[in-house]
């Protein structure tokens, strides 16, 4: 087991070609990146009571954000990054929308099917640099 958890922690078994994963598997290894980028930084700004760390990242950790998010970065994407987040978005997923509009979703969908493709590409420094810049950009990271 020790072994299987240290092979994972290092990439190891994952796949050559992340591409051959379906955008909603991608998506799927992306909402657990995501939430773990938001909660690191989160916990990086000092030691709160855990309610307060949990409602720091619900307010950035939801489809309404994550498409806010979204929007901003299209642009900065490259075609292989916007082929991507467009495979996630257009996926057709049998999740409903809860306390989002079906197109914030699709959105939401697709940054988490983009960063789950970085992570498994090992290139969690772009992954980063792209959801640093979108925080930025959107001006939900000020927000205390």
């Amino acid at each position: 087991m020790e072994e299987s958890l240290r092979k994972a922690l290092e990439l190891e078994a994952a796949p050559e070609d992340p591409s051959q994963y379906s955008p909603l598997a991608l998506a799927y290894m992306g909402d657990c990146v995501y939430e773990l980028l938001i909660r690191t930084a989160i916990i990086s700004r000092g030691n709160r009571q855990v309610q307060k760390l949990h409602k720091e990242t619900t307010a950035l950790v939801n489809a309404a954000s994550q498409a806010r998010l979204m929007r901003e970065l299209e642009p900065l994407l490259t075609e292989e990054e916007r082929t991507v987040f467009k495979r996630g978005r257009n996926a057709r997923s049998t999740a409903i929308a809860r306390h989002a509009s079906i197109a914030d979703y699709r959105m939401a969908t697709g940054l988490e099917a983009l960063l789950g493709y970085l992570y498994l590409s090992r290139r969690m420094d772009r992954a980063v640099e792209l959801v640093g810049t979108g925080l930025e950009k959107t001006g939900e990271w000020n927000q205390e």
